[in-house]
């Protein structure tokens, strides 16, 4: 059974990967930035795949209720902020920086629940929260390719992340699956960026794109759309047969290779300050792990 567990835990890493650098193709080399059109067919084709499932069997979903939707909203908000900022952030700023910043979101979550759950302090967590907070902070201030537009995305995308780790931890108002808590979102999600798509211009401007005809650019798409539902099939299945810390130890691993592979794929100038800023939030991020072994956060 081992090994079964090792596979999965490999598959889940390279869908991981292997969908990251689909994202950041389309979005930073054919340089498609319209996040509500992007990110809506990545949601809308989600959507089709996991209710599909669902009607044929394939996965375990049960019938979502009115009730069970509607409070699950907050966290379906926060899901699109996640998507749509995430999006507009990767298109601008290198994949390592992207991790190093999305590590902050730890700092977000760890406030609201100081904040709102009066949790208790563990200094290994607080060093480990004070190493990405200062890794993310020092970061701009050496990063050669600094992109405040890219930057700011970035940390819309971390405060929605964080938010939406404690909000899907502390919902308690209904039974339902990561499945079925996608299924919301993915719902949610294509119609709201369906309604924005044409007042932020995303519409208009898609229709200018130069590759909008080219199979390349059809190809990108297609592949984001079915690996970003992979990854949702491969998470839900990785993080139902281990426990928390052996789930948290796989994502660790899988950013780790994704950032260690990006600069073969992609075109990056990093400098050794930012590369230690990077390696700092990792090494903290890697002792929150450990000092989290028995937590849900």
């Amino acid at each position: 059974m081992q090994w079964k567990r090792h596979i999965t835990g490999l598959a889940f890493s390279i869908v991981f990967v292997v969908s990251y650098f689909t994202n950041k193709f389309v979005l930073s080399v054919l340089k498609f930035t319209y996040p509500t059109l992007f990110q809506g067919w990545q949601t809308f084709i989600g959507a089709v795949l996991l209710l599909l499932s669902g009607k044929f069997g394939w996965v375990e979903m049960s019938r979502i209720t009115r009730s069970a939707a509607l409070s699950w909203l907050p966290g379906s908000l926060l899901f699109v902020g996640n998507i749509y900022a995430g999006s507009r952030a990767l298109s601008r700023i290198d994949i390592p920086i992207f991790f190093t910043l999305q590590n902050s979101s730890h700092v977000v979550s760890y406030i609201i629940l100081k904040v709102f759950h009066r949790e208790k302090t563990q200094w290994l967590k607080l060093i480990s929260i004070c190493l990405m907070l200062l890794s993310a902070i020092n970061l701009p201030l050496h990063d050669p390719q600094f992109d405040y537009s890219g930057y700011l995305w970035a940390v819309g995308h971390l405060l929605c992340v964080g938010a939406y780790r404690v909000f899907q931890v502390h919902y308690k108002s209904s039974n339902l699956s990561d499945l079925e808590q996608q299924c919301i979102n993915y719902l949610f999600s294509v119609l709201l960026l369906a309604i924005a798509a044409h007042p932020t211009g995303d519409l208009t401007g898609a229709m200018e794109f130069p590759s909008l005809q080219s199979h390349t650019f059809h190809c990108g798409c297609c592949a984001s759309a079915l690996l970003g539902f992979l990854l949702l099939l491969a998470t839900v299945k990785l993080k139902s047969g281990l426990s928390l810390e052996h789930f948290r130890v796989w994502i660790f691993l899988s950013k780790i290779t994704a950032m260690s592979l990006s600069p073969f794929i992609f075109y990056m100038d990093i400098n050794t300050p930012s590369l230690i800023c990077v390696v700092i939030s990792h090494v903290g991020e890697a002792l929150l792990m450990y000092s989290q072994r028995d937590s849900q956060l």
